[in-house]
């Protein structure tokens, strides 16, 4: 008899928070960097899970977008942040030395 597969615990949260996080760095990029940390997180573990018995789960193509969706959001969250500190502190040191 065919064992029925269950879906990953977290596949449809890491899924929405992959898609949240890369929304979120519309928004000076913090959002996108918190949820997207909470997104590679959810989906490690499940990853993980899914690997010690891929036979007995599903849902492992919502786990890998939303995990990919996550590093994109963290790593242009961390470019936008670095661009916000690098040319707001040029911009105030050009007013400071007027």
């Amino acid at each position: 008899m065919e064992e029925v597969k269950r879906q990953l615990p977290n596949a449809s949260a890491v899924l929405i928070l992959g898609i949240l996080s890369i929304l979120g760095c519309c928004f000076y990029g913090i959002p996108g960097f918190i949820l997207g940390i909470i997104a590679v997180v959810l989906g490690a573990k499940d990853k993980k899970l899914y690997n010690s018995n891929p036979n007995k789960f599903s849902g492992i193509g919502n786990i890998n977008a939303g995990y990919l969706m996550g590093w994109i959001s963290i790593i242009i969250s961390l470019i936008f942040t670095l661009f916000i500190f690098v040319f707001g502190g040029l911009a105030i040191l050009a007013a400071l030395a007027n």
